[in-house]
């Protein structure tokens, strides 16, 4: 049963005559071990859908921006069609990083092109894969 809930770690802009600072102060890394980046191929492309009963994610948009979709997974080997689906938005102008708890799934797609995500995640390449479960785009038809 899942204990954790996603939400949006907010972060700052610092502007001032040198230039402009951006942070997410409040996104604490001491479980990441590793990271990567994406970078759609157009803008509108549905990356869709990937879930995790224990891994944890965390997102962060550094250019463009991307309209982000999550469920609560009931039963990974076979899921509802029903769920509920819960929607986020990043942008790179409004540094927030989105936390995704173990037992979610997610889907993405940039909303504007160049847009590149940063994912962080808690597990290392062999647990994520061990961990993996993947549903048609089309599960929860919300695209």
């Amino acid at each position: 049963m899942r204990n954790k809930v996603p939400q949006l770690i907010e972060g700052a802009i610092f502007r001032d005559d040198r230039g402009t600072i951006s942070s997410c102060n409040g996104f604490n890394m001491s479980d990441v071990q590793r990271m990567y980046m994406i970078a759609p191929a157009s803008a509108g492309l549905v990356r869709a859908w990937q879930g995790h009963k224990l891994e944890e994610k965390w997102f962060f948009c550094v250019d463009g921006s991307f309209e982000i979709k999550l469920v609560g997974i009931d039963d990974f080997e076979n899921p509802a069609d029903n769920l509920f689906v819960q929607n986020f938005s990043l942008e790179a102008g409004l540094p927030q990083v989105l936390f995704i708890p173990g037992g979610y799934a997610n889907g993405f797609k940039a909303s504007s092109e160049n847009s590149r995500l940063i994912v962080f995640s808690n597990f290392n390449l062999t647990q994520s894969t061990a961990d993996d479960f993947r549903y048609p785009a089309d599960k929860w038809n919300v695209w």
